[in-house]
């Protein structure tokens, strides 16, 4: 059910990130390094926030966008999903390594896409960002190529705070 859920989540990422669909969004709010929206999709509202890294390495490595988001989708009484667009393909059978303060997470993977396993890592992964000052992503590429991006946690609990209230149900 996961991996259903997750190409609304790849939707709306790409709605945030594309100028063109500025219209299907609203912003709620920019909280330092972290956007909150809301989307409307058959009639239901969905919200997210979405964070790019503030550094990435190696350097010298072409990706495509990189992004982390959490949604709230109330008419399917989902709260805290994770996802994250890494950028590459992924390497086949592996995962992507989190890591917020001293706790670490391990999100599965498909593609360029990477989300928590299940509802209770989400709310584990979330509840720790919460805390947190900044979040490092380990992931590697169909061709071996070790990445790590750096996400700051800075406005994290506002936008989560407001895309909560956006979507209360």
């Amino acid at each position: 059910m996961k991996v259903a859920l997750f190409s609304t989540m790849a939707v709306a990422a790409g709605l945030c990130l594309c100028a063109t669909a500025a219209s299907a969004q609203k912003q709620i709010g920019a909280y330092k390094d972290w956007d909150a929206y809301t989307h409307t999709e058959s009639g239901n509202t969905i919200c997210y926030m979405v964070s790019t890294p503030k550094d990435s390495k190696p350097k010298n490595v072409r990706r495509g966008d990189i992004y982390f988001m959490v949604t709230h989708r109330p008419a399917e009484q989902v709260t805290d999903e994770v996802y994250l667009n890494i950028g590459y393909p992924i390497k086949k059978g592996s995962s992507v390594d989190v890591k917020v303060g001293s706790q670490r997470f391990t999100m599965i993977t498909e593609d360029r896409d990477a989300w928590a396993p299940d509802a209770a890592s989400d709310a584990k992964l979330v509840k720790s960002m919460i805390r947190g000052r900044d979040m490092q992503i380990s992931g590697t590429s169909q061709r071996g190529t070790k990445t790590t991006d750096k996400f700051s946690l800075l406005g994290f609990t506002a936008a989560h705070k407001a895309i909560t209230s956006a979507c209360k149900q």
